[in-house]
């Protein structure tokens, strides 16, 4: 069965560029972006490596660990590494799973046979500290991912599991949020006491609570 929002995502022992990895062990107290991708030596997912590499600065600030997968072997990684690392003007400095015998892949359900055959498709799962899917994203071959969306996603979980806020549709970070329906009005100007504008009983906002 497919994972779904909220699922405890299941334990893994892998190889990876970086050696074997217990993926619990790994991921400790962090959240984790953990992204697969068809094969090496392709051109979006050389882009796509390159850049998560680039914004290693902004996932760790945010507490995340990032880590991608493929079928191909380590030593092939290891070679695509240096690709990277070459044409992307970036150094690849996190593990990528070498998931030849498809252990990671069938877990997580990252092979779709009317899409790619045997190979893994482009997904992405944001995994927070209790190992808990909050989101899962999967891409067509052909479209690279927005791993600036990504951020803004752990943005919004990150402000959303302290504050009794949500936030609405392209929000960034810093910009008015939506407060929740179950709290009443009143309770929420107590709450909320840089304000609250009510714009329909249903629809209220307010700052961001942590800025």
């Amino acid at each position: 069965m497919a994972l779904q929002l909220g699922d405890t995502v299941p334990n893994f022992t892998q190889a990876s560029s970086e050696g074997e990895i217990n993926f619990y062990d790994w991921a400790g107290d962090s959240w984790v972006v953990l992204f697969s991708h068809p094969a090496d030596y392709t051109p979006v997912c050389t882009t796509e490596l390159g850049t998560v590499a680039s914004l290693q600065s902004e996932f760790q600030k945010r507490n995340v660990k990032t880590i991608a997968l493929s079928v191909d072997d380590v030593e092939s990684h290891k070679g695509w590494i240096g690709d990277i690392n070459e044409t992307q003007n970036t150094t690849v400095n996190y593990p990528i799973l070498a998931d030849g015998d498809r252990t990671v892949a069938d877990l997580y359900g990252m092979i779709h046979p009317n899409s790619l055959n045997n190979l893994t498709v482009r997904s992405v799962f944001i995994i927070d500290p209790n190992k808990k899917l909050r989101l899962t994203i999967t891409y067509p071959a052909s479209t690279g991912r927005n791993f600036d969306e990504i951020l803004r996603v752990i943005d919004s979980l990150q402000l959303t599991d302290y504050h009794q806020v949500a936030t609405p549709a392209n929000w960034q970070d810093g910009d008015d949020c939506v407060v929740v329906p179950s709290i009443p009005t009143e309770e929420a100007k107590q709450k909320f006491p840089k304000g609250v504008t009510e714009i329909k009983p249903y629809l209220r906002m307010t700052p961001q609570p942590n800025k």
